[in-house]
């Protein structure tokens, strides 16, 4: 979806030219002296039941992006409106006391269990906080919510009373997971919450959400850095770099048809396997550069294998693929450089063969 799209009734999310610059302190009098621009001039859409990747390497301010939805950062620019039961409302300019009641709607699943759950309270009082915060129902009917969720998460309400430290990493994310559902939100926001966990305990992590979308009608932002994970749970992809948007698709065409060399990379970077096939692994070369100085013209062009002289000075918009409405990408070579795909169509039909 375009920036200039109009909104309809099945996008819950529309965030629009969005940026957040941290200033730079600097001297004895604490000086402005720059800004890290964490984001910087962001657009996109999220549908009602989708779930939505949001992928990119360290430092590409995916994580920054999901804060700025749930307000733990207020936006130093752009437009963020969320659909309330009163209809679109720009939550990007209200404060505390205004946002309370749309907080309901969007929660936040935290990348760490050990750090995001508090250490000296039990599991049963943390999934409780947000009820307890809201003021919803009593005492005892709060207490019956939590032992419901936490069956519904697969833990059983004989964990009311322990404490984190006492549950395995997986368990303490599906802690998480119920206090995130707790006061039944329509849009969670789930900040890379499988990459601190055995791949084991992924699966079972990423099938508890599945299963709990499909069930309560949820709504996912999905932040992640491991591709193979975003193709397991997301239905479309938005890949960042330095603070920027550089292409949004469906997944599947993401995996067969990247259209932008930053997503060739990473797609690149995913050890393969095709019924005992591998591919050689490819490590994009360089770093990321710094959001306090970016590059002129597009961010990636410094390692960027294809880049011309086009590309060191003009930003490319993003924009549709003329041949593909669903694929908007931000680069000048779009329709001239054909990129490797992550599965050819025989590899495709290999993998669905083997899934069946």
């Amino acid at each position: 979806m375009t920036p200039t799209e109009a909104v309809g009734a099945d996008v819950i999310l529309e965030v629009r030219d969005l940026r957040l610059h941290f200033p730079i302190k600097a001297g004895l009098l604490k000086k402005t002296v720059g800004y890290v621009k964490a984001v910087d001039g962001v657009s996109f859409s999220v549908y009602a039941g989708e779930t939505l990747g949001l992928v990119g390497e360290s430092g590409s301010g995916k994580t920054t992006i999901g804060r700025c939805i749930v307000r733990l950062y207020k936006p130093t620019t752009g437009i963020m409106r969320f659909r309330t039961k009163a209809g679109l409302v720009n939550i990007a300019e209200l404060d505390k006391r205004e946002l309370q009641p749309i907080r309901r709607d969007i929660q936040m699943l935290f990348q760490d269990p050990n750090s995001s759950l508090n250490a000296r309270m039990r599991v049963g009082d943390i999934i409780a906080e947000p009820l307890d915060i809201h003021a919803i129902g009593t005492a005892a009917e709060r207490r019956t919510r939590v032992e419901d969720l936490l069956e519904h998460v697969g833990l059983g309400a004989e964990m009311y009373n322990r404490f984190p430290h006492q549950l395995s990493g997986g368990q303490r994310q599906r802690v998480g997971v119920a206090r995130a559902l707790s006061i039944e939100p329509r849009l969670v926001i789930c900040d890379e919450p499988v990459s601190a966990l055995d791949v084991s305990v992924q699966a079972q992590v990423l099938n508890l959400l599945s299963d709990l979308q499909e069930e309560l009608g949820l709504t996912y932002v999905f932040i992640a850095h491991d591709l193979s994970v975003v193709e397991y749970i997301s239905d479309r992809v938005m890949v960042m770099y330095l603070g920027k948007l550089m292409e949004t698709a469906p997944t599947r065409k993401i995996f067969e048809r990247p259209t932008h060399p930053y997503t060739e990379a990473l797609l690149n970077s995913i050890p393969k396997r095709i019924r005992g096939g591998h591919r050689k692994r490819y490590v994009l070369a360089g770093d990321i550069p710094s959001p306090v100085n970016p590059p002129s013209g597009c961010v990636f062009h410094t390692r960027c294998q294809y880049a011309k002289d086009i590309c060191k000075t003009e930003t490319p918009p993003l924009q549709p693929l003329p041949d593909d409405p669903e694929t908007s990408v931000a680069c000048h070579l779009a329709e001239e450089v054909t990129l490797q795909p992550y599965y050819t169509a025989e590899e495709r039909r290999v993998l669905e063969a083997d899934r069946a």
